[in-house]
Order: C-alpha cells, then sequence, then structure tokens
C-alpha cells in the first residue's frame, strides 16, 4: 500500500472536512446538557464509508486539527477551550471512528440485505465509540457522575444515531458501487477495474 496520499484523495478529504463543519450549523441545543444535537456525526460517519479508513481519518483529523488551534470549525467556534470543553471528547473520537468504519465497511460482501444489516451495524458502532471518550469526558469536565453523564452525553442521542445510521447506510450503498473508496482518492483505482473487467470476462 502507498504511503503517499494522492491529490485526489487530499481534495475528497478536504470536502468531507467542510461537510463536518457545514453540518456542525445545523445544531438543536438541548437545555439540560452542554452537548447539542448536530449532523455533524453523519459527516464523520460518511467520510468513513465513502473515503475509507486512510482518507476517512484524514479528511476528520482536519477538522480535529484546525479546530484546536484556533479555526472556528465547531459551530463557528474554535481553540484549545472547544476541544477541552464538554464536547471535546466526542470530537477527538471522530477520526478514529471514520477510520474504523472505513476499515469494517470495505470488508462487507454478501447480498443486499445482509450488506444493508452489516453496514448498518457498523454505523451504529462507530456512533457508539464517540460516547466512550465523550461520555467519559463530559463526566470528567462538568463533574457529573458516570451515570449521570451517560443520561446527560448518551441516551438522548440514540434515536439519532439510529437515523443517521440508517440514512448513512443507503448513502454509503447507493454510491460506493459507483464511486469506490479507490475511485475517490486515486489508490488502487485502476487495479480495481482492471480485476473487475477481468471478472466480467
Amino acid at each position: 500500500m502507498s504511503t503517499t496520499l494522492s491529490l485526489r484523495g487530499v481534495a475528497f478529504s478536504a470536502l468531507f472536512a467542510a461537510l463536518v463543519v457545514v453540518f456542525g450549523y445545523v445544531s438543536i441545543p438541548l437545555g439540560f446538557t452542554p452537548v447539542p444535537i448536530t449532523l455533524q456525526t453523519l459527516a464523520v460517519l460518511l467520510a468513513g464509508g465513502l473515503l475509507g479508513p486512510r482518507y476517512g481519518f484524514f479528511s476528520i483529523i482536519i477538522v480535529v486539527v484546525l479546530t484546536a488551534v484556533g479555526f472556528p470549525l465547531l459551530q463557528g467556534k474554535g481553540g484549545l477551550a472547544v476541544m477541552l470543553g464538554p464536547t471535546g471528547g466526542y470530537v477527538i473520537m471522530w477520526p478514529f471512528a471514520a477510520f474504523i468504519i472505513g476499515l469494517l465497511v470495505r470488508k462487507v460482501k454478501g447480498n443486499a440485505w445482509l450488506q444493508r444489516l452489516s453496514v448498518f451495524l457498523i454505523m451504529c458502532l462507530g456512533s457508539f465509540l464517540l460516547y466512550v471518550t465523550g461520555v467519559l469526558w463530559l463526566a470528567h469536565v462538568t463533574g457529573l457522575t458516570l451515570p449521570q453523564a451517560t443520561v446527560a452525553g448518551m441516551y438522548p442521542y440514540i434515536p439519532g444515531d439510529l437515523i443517521k445510521g440508517a440514512a448513512a447506510t443507503a448513502i454509503v450503498l447507493s454510491l460506493r458501487q459507483m464511486f469506490p473508496p479507490e475511485r475517490l482518492t486515486g489508490h488502487g483505482y485502476e487495479t480495481v477495474r482492471r480485476r473487475t473487467h477481468t471478472m466480467e470476462e
């Protein structure tokens, strides 16, 4: 596997990074918790599912790093104060969730129903990973107990995560046959295309 980044891959990574930023402006604050409902998780799921592990990670780490150094990319806010705030634990896990999603989705095989179920479960796993660090950091920053932080930072968001997981599954499965990660990133596309033509012959 090449260790270099392709120009096409970087371009699409930047596109998905921008998608994370734009989706952040779709935000619904909840009065009882500092964690708002946003569409950013959907962008993370799509980055992993469509770009694959390497560029999925790269696209999201761009947002995390630029936010940390001060660019106002998360609901118009940036800087270490954002990363160390109540939602920082979720944000820091975004690129790793995208990586794991990309790693698992590319292994999905089987009939259409099995693929839908497998990808949906992978998307749900990716969303759940955000809570591992998110809830723990929320408890640390706010002084809540772990059960309290779970109520404030996880339970209210599960229905939305299921909806976003279903949406991401539909989008990824509908696009990845025409636009596989190899085609979007420029890595290995010619090899995949030659292999496909050989199989068809």
